[in-house]
């Protein structure tokens, strides 16, 4: 077992590709999907409530409507997280080679307004009724201040030109340079390599992350795998159980300048440790990873005595 000493600092310089960028003090506490464990997922209360919860960044999913407007779904069809088969119910898709009698909402089918129509809320609990899917400028504004943005850019293989889409609502908000609001970091990560070697052609040198699942981990996570990636990204998303396997995966992204930054830890679904917190410390504070992303972002673990400055 790997450890490693750790030092708890402000800010962070990072060397990549781009240059040197600061971002915020390690270890990172982000909210998957906001505080998704207590409020709807990728929606502004779970965000707010994130926040609230201390979360360094808010991680949350991008994607297009049918009129090219970004919005927030993790999904790509509506069913599982909005009342779409009451408002729309002659809508839904029979999915090709599907259950019979099974159908979908797919995102694609759907405008801005159509969205606007929906409760996103509900379906997690009835307090949380009326709660609207929103858009990237709405949740920019809404966290501007009170947390950082960790942008995942989801399946954008689907979306044409969403990179330059995403860089431009960033350029309007005056937040597509690292640095340009200490108060609100800005990190985008996705699964797609050529999406994020696309954000690198357009120019950006905000951070970047590129998102490993434990399928794909084994090209990746070898030192010829990630000098590879390094040519277009600052750090790595690995799958949780990934670094149970390969924990020098950790020391060499790190020599590498590479953070580490595993996903998804959730009190719902520990294994091998007595709750979520022992299994984040164990993460942050044994193998030294650079920070969590969880639906629990309450749960986050203080250092141990002898870490603290």
């Amino acid at each position: 077992m790997i450890r490693l000493s750790l030092t708890f600092v402000s800010a962070v310089v990072v060397a990549g590709w781009q240059g040197a960028f600061v971002a915020p003090g390690t270890p990172w506490l982000i909210a998957h999907r906001g505080a998704s464990a207590y409020a709807p997922e990728n929606t502004i209360p779970a965000f707010l409530l994130a926040a609230e919860q201390g979360a360094t960044f808010v991680e949350f999913d991008l994607r297009l409507t049918k009129d090219g407007r970004i919005v927030l779904l993790h999904d790509d069809s509506l069913e599982r997280t909005t009342n779409v088969e009451e408002v729309f119910p002659d809508r839904g898709r029979a999915e090709e080679g599907g259950k019979p009698g099974v159908r979908r909402w797919p995102l694609e089918d759907f405008t801005l307004a159509d969205l606007k129509r929906l409760d996103a809320g509900s379906w997690f609990d009835a307090k949380y009724s009326g709660t609207a899917i929103p858009t990237f400028a709405e949740t920019i504004d809404a966290l501007r201040g009170r947390s950082g943005l960790f942008i995942e850019l989801k399946s954008p293989e689907r979306y044409d030109g969403i990179e330059k889409l995403v860089l431009a609502e960033l350029a309007a908000k005056g937040l597509d340079r690292p640095g340009a609001d200490p108060r609100t970091p800005v990190l985008i990560q996705s699964f797609t390599a050529s999406s994020l070697q696309t954000l690198v052609t357009l120019g950006t040198k905000l951070p970047l992350h590129f998102l490993v699942s434990a399928r794909d981990a084994g090209p990746w996570l070898t030192a010829e795998g990630l000098e590879r990636l390094k040519a277009f990204a600052t750090g790595i998303s690995p799958e949780k159980t990934v670094l149970l396997e390969h924990p020098d995966a950790i020391a060499r992204a790190r020599a590498m300048g590479l953070l580490v930054t595993p996903y998804t830890f959730r009190s719902t679904a520990v294994q091998r440790f007595a709750d979520v917190r022992a299994e984040m410390a164990h993460y942050l504070y044994v193998l030294g990873v650079d920070g969590v992303i969880t639906d629990n972002p309450d749960q986050m673990p203080s250092p141990p005595a002898a870490a603290r400055p």
